[in-house]
């Protein structure tokens, strides 16, 4: 069901995802659910992944800050069985909910978690946690830090060994565009948007957009919306189609 459910996230699958969900919230009050300490926490932390999922899918950040403070108890709890890499998923995941409801500052202080984690992790939660990082300072209108913040985020995209094209062009804009003028990006921000718009549905491109949805990021910029609001339209559209 873990599975079927990133699958279908990745694929931006909403109607078939809600179902799925729906199966897996009612196999988690079951007793197999509950019927060893492996299975309740794998339980906690799939169900947890899937729910804050769904919430990035429809736009609904500000409804999904309600599961983080029974998510992090849990991850107090269970802190003996979880492996770090887990934890700073979550972490991530936390400090999205927290961009795309337009909390920087928390949403920073997510990032710097992992950041600030020392052991060695994949280098594509290290990446993206500094690009989210770099946006949310965009955001709060620290410019005088981009440039610093963008060579952050050059030096841990170089290191992954393979790019998709979508993180291939987000690689050249980070070069050779988020810089010290970071102020007036408008056309920038317009031109890489047209670049990438076209690989949404892409099935190759599913790493990029699982991490971030840095395409509904970049509408808003370019549309003056709220980011939560970009996403809201594209869910209720394809609602519509449906």
């Amino acid at each position: 069901m873990h599975n079927l459910l990133n699958a279908l996230f990745d694929l931006r699958h909403y109607k078939k995802f809600a179902v799925a969900l729906k199966q897996f919230e009612e196999f988690s009050k079951s007793v197999v659910a509950h019927s060893n300490d492996n299975n309740h926490i794998q339980t906690f932390v799939y169900l947890n992944t899937a729910r804050i999922n769904h919430h990035f899918m429809v736009g609904t950040f500000r409804e999904g800050l309600k599961l983080v403070p029974q998510i992090e108890e849990k991850l107090e709890e269970y802190a003996l069985y979880l492996d770090r890499h887990r934890v700073l998923v979550f972490y991530y995941k936390i400090a999205s909910l927290y961009f795309g409801s337009g909390d920087y500052e928390t949403c920073i202080d997510y990032v710097q978690k992992i950041i600030n984690w020392k052991v060695d992790l994949r280098n594509d939660l290290q990446c993206y946690a500094r690009l989210l990082h770099l946006m949310a300072h965009y955001e709060l209108g620290n410019y005088e830090l981009i440039e610093y913040l963008a060579r952050s985020v050059y030096r841990f995209m170089s290191k992954m060994e393979t790019l998709t094209v979508v993180e291939e062009e987000m690689f050249r804009f980070i070069r050779n565009r988020f810089n010290t003028a970071s102020k007036g990006l408008q056309k920038e921000f317009t031109d890489l948007l047209n670049r990438i718009k076209g690989l949404e549905k892409n099935r190759f491109e599913t790493r990029a957009f699982a991490y971030l949805d840095v395409i509904s990021w970049l509408e808003s910029k370019v549309y003056h919306k709220p980011m939560d609001k970009i996403v809201q339209e594209k869910y209720l559209q394809s609602k519509r189609r449906a």
